[in-house]
Order: structure tokens, then sequence, then C-alpha cells
């Protein structure tokens, strides 16, 4: 069973969230990524999102951690998301990666799409209003 910790970003620009598009599966996530060994996570998360987006992190706050356990290809996954909220100036949509698009969602956009993992994306809908650090499970 894969075991995994992520670094997830919760960006947005003028009352809109940033997500993540698989251009294979269509599903739909927050930016970030795995945490390697030895690796601070804040570390990771700037060094996921200038490998996503070619964007320079200066300014980012912890929000909550999201519990994911989940079945993929027949095999058990089970990953702990450390989630944060990270400041931009500007828009940032344009992918460096080619498997990935970025899409800037308004907040009843967010609401009604699938962004996986849904715990995560059900903790960001009440941080989003009442600004409390979370912590949710979601399993298989």
């Amino acid at each position: 069973m894969p075991f995994e910790i992520c670094a997830r970003a919760v960006m947005r620009h003028r009352g809109k969230i940033l997500v993540c598009l698989s251009k294979k599966s269509g599903i739909y996530f927050f930016p970030g990524g795995h945490i390697e060994f030895g690796e601070a996570a804040g570390e990771a998360l700037k060094r996921e999102l200038a490998e996503e987006l070619g964007v320079k992190l200066k300014k980012f706050s912890y929000i909550g951690t999201v519990e994911n356990i989940y079945e993929e290809n027949n095999e058990l996954h089970h990953e702990i998301n450390l989630v944060f909220d990270c400041a931009v100036d500007k828009a940032h949509n344009q992918s460096q990666e080619d498997h990935i698009d970025f899409v800037l969602l308004d907040d009843k956009e967010f609401t009604k799409i699938m962004v996986l993992p849904l715990a995560l994306q059900k903790s960001v809908i009440k941080w989003l209003k009442n600004k409390k650090t979370f912590w949710s499970s979601e399993t298989a």
C-alpha cells in the first residue's frame, strides 16, 4: 500500500480558486504534490508550484490537513495532505507540465464540480467561510 505525504495549495485570486485538471482523466485536484523524504512541507510546496506553474511562492500559511485513503488500479493508497493558503498577486494558470491544465473557478463553480479528494474540497469550502483550521478524513 503506497503511503504519501503531500503539500497542497489553495490559491486564490480576486475571488477565484485555482485547481488542476488532469488532461488524461478529467479529474480536478488542488495544485501541489508529494513531499520528498527529508524535504520540509513548505519547501515541497514551493518546488511543486514552481514545477507546475512556474510561480515563485513567497507567502503561504497552513490551513489544515486531510487524510485520504483510496483505491486506484486495485491498489489501496493512503495520503496525508498538508494544505496551505497561498497568497498570489496575479492569476497564474499557465501550466508548465504537459499532463495538466489549470482552471480559475469562482466560488459557485468551485462548489458545483468535483475536486479530489472530496474531503479536501469540502474542508476548503468550509474554510473559505469560517477561516478555521481543519482536519478531515476520507476512506475508500
